[in-house]
């Protein structure tokens, strides 16, 4: 019988942060692939790899973690006052679908040099030598995100001594501003869904014993759920391997994330939670303490404010997701919540904390208005750096 043969769309695979994205112009996609639907799912799914029984990811450009099964849409912005419109697209690793419900906060530091790299920023916008301020509208969750792009010889700086943990090699530093990260767009809710800076969670018996999970749940940056790590028999140091490997704790965490997302109104059944992989993310905290980081690093208690560890699409992340960040500084400058609470309380406006392999700081500017609380933006700073560019190829009749 015949088959289809394969076809080529131009593609660039790029670092943003400690995640790894394949990034299109939405201009380059097939026809039916430039429009939202199954057509795109399916293209996406294939490019990747997924979804895979294997969890490998051989035939595909993913590497079978939630930090590297991403797909990326730039173009031209249609929203007054922006440069370009970014659309993030979490693949699945092991089932058939795209989680369009989230932003990623690494891949955003990409987006910015992506969308100069791609020809999409006026060229009298770009210095020979300086920075480009990119003005990225984040199209999952409608909200502006700034970054602060060094320019070098009229193009994007990549190499540089800005460090980041999580990154094996140093590049260029990368500064981004989420600007009123609260409130996600799609819920048109609060910062705090119920209302409350810590709630009790109703969580099965068999998550703890009492059925109920001191919890302080938030949406900046992206939804997220915080927990103390003591509460569930945790220290706050553990690295992956002592979470993904305990089959038992990847779904005592699943049935909190599930508890949460209804608390919160972004699921109205726990049966959708399958289909919501990325949202809200689960995150658990601890006052500082020495541990080692995955790359053998020690991490003195004196270095940190507070630990966090936090699972993306149901596995411990291996270092912290940039949005899930946001979530931190901002619940951490918020005097009361679980997060401000393990690192000390009192009011702040930045916060540095321990996640698996390595420490991270990242600032927000909070305030309480009519008795409610928001976020004027976030501050953090990331690297991003083209691995390679080309075209991508999958089978013609693959979408």
């Amino acid at each position: 019988m015949p088959h289809a043969p394969q076809i080529k769309i131009p593609a660039t695979y790029i670092r943003g942060g400690t995640s790894k994205g394949v990034f299109f112009r939405l201009q380059d996609l097939p026809e039916r692939c430039q429009v939202p639907g199954e057509a795109r799912d399916k293209l996406f799914m294939r490019v990747i790899g997924s979804p895979d029984p294997y969890a490998a990811h051989i035939d595909g450009m993913g590497s079978a973690t939630s930090s590297t099964s991403k797909c990326v849409i730039l173009a031209k912005s249609g929203v007054p006052e922006h440069d370009v419109d970014y659309l993030y697209g979490q693949v699945s690793i092991d089932s058939a679908f795209v989680d369009w419900s989230g932003n990623c906060g690494n891949l955003s530091t990409a987006a910015g040099a992506f969308a100069i790299h791609a020809g999409l920023i006026d060229p009298a916008r770009v210095p020979q030598n300086g920075t480009c301020v990119v003005r990225i509208w984040q199209a999952n969750i409608n909200k502006t995100i700034i970054a602060h792009v060094p320019v070098s010889d009229g193009q994007v700086q990549e190499t540089g001594d800005f460090e980041l943990d999580g990154v094996t090699f140093p590049a260029a530093e990368i500064v981004l501003e989420f600007l009123n990260p609260s409130d996600d767009g799609e819920e048109g809710g609060s910062m705090f869904p119920t209302g409350n800076l810590v709630d009790d969670l109703d969580v099965p018996a068999d998550v703890v014993k009492s059925g109920t999970l001191k919890a302080t749940m938030i949406t900046a940056g992206i939804p997220t759920v915080f927990v103390n790590a003591e509460d569930i028999g945790y220290s706050g140091s553990e690295l992956r391997e002592a979470i993904n490997s305990d089959a038992k704790a990847l779904e005592k965490f699943e049935q909190i994330r599930i508890a949460a997302a209804l608390r919160m109104g972004l699921i109205k059944t726990p049966e959708e939670a399958a289909k919501r992989q990325h949202t809200p993310k689960i995150a658990f905290v601890a006052p500082p303490r020495d541990y080692l980081a995955s790359s053998g690093k020690t991490i003195s208690a004196d270095e940190v404010d507070l630990l966090v560890r936090a699972l993306s699409m149901g596995k411990l992340h291996h270092a912290m997701m940039g949005t899930a960040a946001v979530a931190i500084g901002t619940a951490a400058a918020i005097p009361g919540t679980l997060v401000n609470l393990a690192a000390g309380g009192g009011a702040r406006s930045a916060v540095r904390f321990g996640h698996p392999s390595g420490t991270l700081r990242v600032g927000a500017e909070a305030s309480q208005v009519n008795g409610e609380w928001t976020v004027v933006k976030a501050i953090m700073s990331r690297s991003a750096r083209v691995l390679m560019e080309g075209w991508v190829r999958v089978p013609g009749d693959a979408f």
